[in-house]
């Protein structure tokens, strides 16, 4: 089958190859036993294979390595007693391996593929919005009513849980740097837009403060994300996009009796199949509601991989970068 590896750790530039390989076996490294075989027809491409290319992410698989952790594809095969079928169109978090034709899965990290939505909104879903759900509700306890500032709000996780704030019933603030991402904000859901580039912790605090802030970048803005939270607040730490690690200086904390939250996703779930499980339904009601619909970015042949991985680093995307795998 046709591939993507990452040969080297020089970065998306030069770390990748076009490679034939051999198709996988229906086995996972999350999984005792045999997992499901998925042809891909859409790779999703995220901030973790930009990280693989120079060696600065946490899964160090030797090299060379096919990265790449979900896609959209169909069943061709899966284990018996796992709800699924050969020919199923589904949702899949590989981990690794899903810049290829084939890859595969858990059955647990497997889902279904609504009519509503085509592969690469599929290669959009499980990372990006089973993180905005673990970050907003089950680490950060948004309940109705509250309000959400999301920062990075065009990329895929901005604009994921901006979604999934909508749905969970809360109203919105997007930070965006463009016009353009402006656009993709709202288009997401987002009730009111500001700009990084602007007062905008000043503008926030203005429309009434945020009750949780949901943090992909990271950076210089930690400070006045604490700063825009309401009393009781809390500040959900996603990543760090934007390149540098902040710090806090506890005082503040006490201060304003607000929180700094760690949203972990993978370590959160990666050992847990029933969470991962129960997220995926509550994800479903999403859809089946109208709230959860991937906006799907730039999108790449599966030999432009490397380009992909430059809209991201470069902090050119808006919505989801996915690869087409299958035409």
């Amino acid at each position: 089958m046709k591939a993507i590896q990452i040969v080297d750790l020089t970065g998306p530039d030069e770390a990748l190859r076009l490679v034939d390989v051999p198709e996988p076996e229906a086995s996972h490294m999350l999984t005792p036993g045999e997992g499901v075989l998925v042809d891909v027809h859409c790779a999703g491409v995220s901030f973790p294979e930009v990280l693989q290319t120079r060696g600065e992410y946490q899964v160090k698989p030797p090299l060379p390595f096919v990265p790449g952790s979900e896609v959209g594809g169909t069943v061709r095969s899966a284990p018996e007693g796992s709800g699924l079928a050969e020919g199923d169109r589904v949702a899949a978090f590989c981990m690794l391996g899903g810049f290829a034709e084939v890859a595969v899965a858990p059955a647990w990290f497997t889902f279904k593929l609504p009519d509503e939505l085509d592969f690469a909104q599929g290669a959009a879903l499980v990372l990006n919005y089973h993180t905005a759900y673990f970050a907003l509700k089950l680490r950060g306890r948004l309940a109705e009513g509250e309000t959400v500032l999301v920062h990075g709000a065009a990329g895929g996780v901005g604009t994921a849980s901006l979604q999934v704030a909508k749905g969970l019933g809360a109203r919105t603030i997007a930070v965006v740097s463009t016009d353009e991402k402006e656009r993709v904000a709202r288009e997401a859901g987002a009730d009111e837009v500001v700009r990084s580039d602007g007062p905008w912790k000043d503008q926030v605090k203005e429309l009434g403060g945020a009750d949780v802030v949901l943090d992909p970048v990271g950076g210089d803005r930690f400070t006045d994300s604490l700063r825009s939270l309401n009393e009781g607040g809390r500040l959900v730490v996603v990543g760090f996009t934007g390149g540098s690690i902040p710090e806090v200086k506890v005082n503040r904390l006490l201060l304003n009796n607000v929180e700094v939250v760690g949203a972990g996703w993978g370590a959160g779930v990666i050992s847990k199949p029933e969470t991962n499980i129960a997220n995926g339904k509550a994800i479903d009601e999403l859809i089946r509601g109208g709230y959860v619909r991937p906006l799907i970015g730039q999108r790449f042949p599966l030999e432009q991989a490397a380009e992909a991985l430059k809209v991201i680093d470069e902090r050119r995307a808006t919505g989801k970068v996915v690869l087409d795998v299958r035409a």
